[in-house]
C-alpha cells in the first residue's frame, strides 16, 4: 500500500462554507464598495445590521480580527482586503488607491 500522500492529506485552501455567505459579501462589500465603506467606518453597527450577520461576526469586523474572521469562514483574501481599504479610509494618502 503506497503512503498517502501529505499533500493530499491537509488541504492547502478550504472553500469558505456557505454558511460564511453574509460574512464574506459584508467584506467584498468593504473591498469594493466605497459608499458602503462609509457608511461602515461611520456606524459598523448600522451598515451591517441587514446582511444577516451573528454578533459575534459584527463583534469581529469591527475589530477586524483576522484570525477570528478566517476562523468563522471568511476568504482571507476578502479579509486582508477589507482591512486594507478600511486603513486606506481612515487615513487617506498614507496607501496607495489600487
Amino acid at each position: 500500500m503506497a503512503a498517502p500522500d501529505p499533500v493530499s492529506e491537509r488541504a492547502h485552501y478550504r472553500f469558505p462554507p456557505s454558511e460564511a455567505y453574509p460574512l464574506n459579501r459584508c467584506l467584498y462589500a468593504l473591498k469594493s464598495d466605497p459608499a458602503f465603506i462609509e457608511r461602515f467606518v461611520a456606524d459598523p453597527v448600522a451598515a451591517t445590521a441587514a446582511l444577516g450577520l451573528t454578533e459575534g461576526e459584527r463583534a469581529d469586523l469591527r475589530r477586524m480580527d483576522r484570525d477570528a474572521l478566517v476562523a468563522r469562514g471568511a476568504h482571507p483574501y476578502l479579509v486582508f482586503m477589507a482591512g486594507l481599504r478600511l486603513k486606506m479610509a481612515a487615513e487617506p494618502g498614507a496607501l496607495e488607491y489600487f
